[in-house]
């Protein structure tokens, strides 16, 4: 039998079919606007707003609540500088060999190459490191659960926050990633899972002109 006794009550409040129709059409309406975008200015995010969607974030369901993520939030200009060097010289090798042909004709439309000048120019990346294991002084090297299902999760709740947050971001994966953690000199149980550049768009900036799958084609009713 399962054991209440650490257990308080829900705090919810239920809505009404027209109510909930109604916010989740303008929570729709909205989310369709978000957009990746490489192209930042370079003005300052409010400390404040950073660290209120870092807690968004922080929020996400985790295996047995073990919550095994930390957001590293990087907006030194000297560290971002060598994590674009890092990610470049990564890329580079990804676009002149490691993709194969499919992969490199599926990016075209996207006009994208192993130049990434938006490590710099985003006042902000936030580089999501995903907790392998855990060390506990008396009991030693606890492993977390569904480490990867969490962080990814959590990395949604993130996107979402930035997105309401009046932001724009790219989801960056410069793999391998190992560098991420000898830059910032993470410790040995934390493997780098995303680089997220996070900032205002410039004036003007330009998006592909992609289309979302209809919900026939995600949605199988049975």
């Amino acid at each position: 039998m399962r054991d209440k006794s650490a257990h308080i009550p829900l705090d919810h409040a239920s809505v009404s079919p027209i109510e909930a129709a109604e916010k989740l059409r303008a929570f729709k309406e909205q989310m369709l606007k978000r957009r990746t975008v490489r192209e930042f200015d370079t003005r300052p995010i409010d400390q404040a707003l950073l660290d209120d969607i870092i807690s968004v974030a922080g929020s996400a369901p985790s295996g047995a609540n073990k919550q095994p993520w930390t957001f590293c939030l990087v907006q030194d200009p000297s560290l971002k500088s060598q994590i674009r060097e890092a990610a470049e010289k990564e890329e580079f090798e990804n676009y002149h060999g490691r993709m194969g042909e499919r992969w490199m004709n599926d990016l075209k439309e996207f006009g994208t190459d192993h130049i990434k000048e938006f490590l710099k120019e985003a006042p902000c990346l936030i580089v999501v490191f995903k907790r392998i294991y855990e060390v506990d002084e008396a009991e030693g090297k606890q492993n977390n659960y569904y480490v990867n299902e969490s962080v990814a999760i959590a990395v949604g709740m993130l996107l979402t926050a930035i997105h309401l947050a009046g932001l724009v971001a790219v989801t960056h994966t410069p793999s391998p990633m190992n560098f991420l953690a000898k830059v910032l000199e993470r410790p040995e149980n934390e493997r780098a899972f995303l680089l997220i550049p996070v900032g205002y768009p410039k004036e003007s900036t330009l998006v592909p002109d992609i289309k979302k799958k209809p919900l026939d084609e995600i949605r199988i009713a049975y």
